[in-house]
């Protein structure tokens, strides 16, 4: 089957597919639990909004950046593809080797055993705390065995076509929506009380961050502040994040010169916009100081049980297995497509460049399934937050400067669309994903140097693969 072709993938998903991916494979767990720890960092509800306005911000400016890459290159693979057209193929396997390793699967682990988690809450026994057995200083739990028995099943729908993934992505992802607006909605109408809101507002702009040693609140001052904005912006960044999927299924996209981008731009803001009103309505009916301390960062839980009263937590427990489930589907989807083309390349498993009876990378899902599989036995959530963002921010810094390159390399091929606001608002991006980058790898070395650690672990892999410029 080595002679398959791009164009034996069919062309089923339309613009409202494509936007469905995007915010569908973006909205998972992070908006119900990330705002608990930025709390924690920065300390006050003024930059709790700046952290989420300027993540909105800079996924926004990415997204319509990749805009025009996706309109010159409209094939299986997304950023890979770029990459390799922009730098090498050195550049793009390392990205292939570290979205393998660690970017797609170990976002997929952690929206798993998000899921997992969520699902005790209707039925204790799936809880991790539920141990089944132990090998040493190993333990397997219940919760482990739910995020695995997931993916496997949203590996398996994937395998049989792009037709019946993609009504239950658009489907849930519709629910998803309506539920959190619902949620913002309920928050502003029932709970929202006026001195919650101006207690919360109080000082807007203080910052300040926990301390775990003295238990208590200390000013932020001077090169601190750098590094507390770095640490707050690792859960809206993850949380923001695997918006690029619809690039990698550009393959199966009608028209995509012009729904790729069109995809990226609406489910971008449109995610944007939702999680700014989320923490809105968190400040209007959560103290500030019960977001920051919410019980297994559950800040949804406390929120909803302020509007719903005790039957919120179900309420809350069963939005985010909806969310959860349709995100992971959404990152199975896409994930898959990207090892097809790298194998094309001679750059995976020979076998990862085959499509089966439905026209799907179905070796590629499995692959994919077994690795992410392996990492939710982990099951440390926060640490899989950690090496899954340094890597994706390099990526992303790397894929958008492709753009000044392609410009300069290939000045006279077709954009049929152009990356708005070119050079500022790309340079904007890269500038603010390099301080970030860097504020990370000082701040949080210990995980984050792991995963770069992990991605130039690639670089004799290349090598030894005898790969060829």
């Amino acid at each position: 089957m080595e002679e398959n072709n791009q164009e034996e993938f069919k062309k089923e998903l339309g613009l409202l597919d494509g936007t469905m991916l995007v915010v569908g494979s973006m909205i998972g767990s992070g908006i119900f639990i990330v705002s608990a720890d930025i709390v924690r960092q920065v300390g006050s509800a003024g930059w709790l909004t700046i952290i989420w306005v300027l993540t909105g911000l800079i996924t926004v400016v990415a997204a319509v950046s990749y805009g025009e890459l996706s309109a010159m290159f409209p094939k299986a693979g997304g950023q890979y593809v770029y990459l390799k057209e922009s730098y090498n193929k050195l550049i793009a396997f390392l990205y292939g080797w570290s979205f393998f390793s660690v970017i797609q699967t170990g976002t997929i682990a952690a929206v798993g055993v998000a899921f997992s988690k969520f699902a005790a809450y209707l039925f204790p026994p799936l809880s991790d705390e539920n141990i089944l057995f132990t090998i040493g200083s190993f333990n397997l739990n219940a919760a482990q065995i739910v995020s695995i028995i997931t993916i496997i099943f949203l590996t398996y729908l994937n395998s049989r076509g792009v037709k019946d993934s993609k009504m239950l992505q658009t489907v849930l992802t519709i629910i998803k929506i309506l539920s959190l607006a619902g949620l913002i909605i309920f928050g502003f109408l029932l709970a929202a009380k006026s001195e919650i809101w101006n207690a919360n507002w109080t000082n807007a702009f203080e910052l300040q961050s926990y301390n775990k040693d003295s238990s208590s609140w200390l000013p932020i001052s001077g090169s601190a502040i750098i590094a507390a904005i770095s640490a707050a912006m690792v859960g809206s960044v993850f949380s923001s994040d695997a918006w690029n999927g619809v690039t990698f299924i550009a393959g199966e996209i009608k028209n995509p010169k012009r729904n790729v981008g069109l995809s990226l731009f609406l489910g971008t803001f449109i995610v944007s916009i939702i999680y700014i009103l989320a923490n809105m309505m968190y400040l209007a009916v959560v103290p500030l100081q019960d977001i920051a301390f919410a019980k297994s960062d559950r800040v949804a839980v406390v929120a909803s049980q302020s509007i719903f009263g005790d039957s919120g937590t179900i309420i809350i427990a069963v939005m985010i297995m909806i969310s959860t489930f349709a995100c992971n589907n959404g990152l199975i989807m896409a994930g898959a497509r990207v090892y097809y083309t790298m194998a094309k390349d001679g750059l995976f498993f020979k076998k990862a460049a085959t499509l089966n009876y439905a026209s799907v990378p179905s070796w590629a899902l499995w692959a994919q399934c077994f690795w992410a599989s392996a990492l939710c036995l982990t099951g440390k959530y926060g640490d899989l937050l950690d090496f899954v963002v340094i890597i994706v921010l390099i990526f992303y810094i790397l894929t958008i400067y492709g753009i000044f390159i392609l410009r300069k390399k290939r000045p006279d091929a077709e954009r049929p669309y152009k990356a708005f606001g070119y050079p500022f608002l790309p340079a904007l991006y890269i500038i603010i994903a390099t301080a970030l980058s860097i504020g990370l790898l000082i701040t949080k070395f210990s995980t984050c140097g792991w995963g770069v650690l992990i991605m130039l672990t690639g670089i004799p892999i290349y090598y030894l693969m005898g790969s060829k410029e």
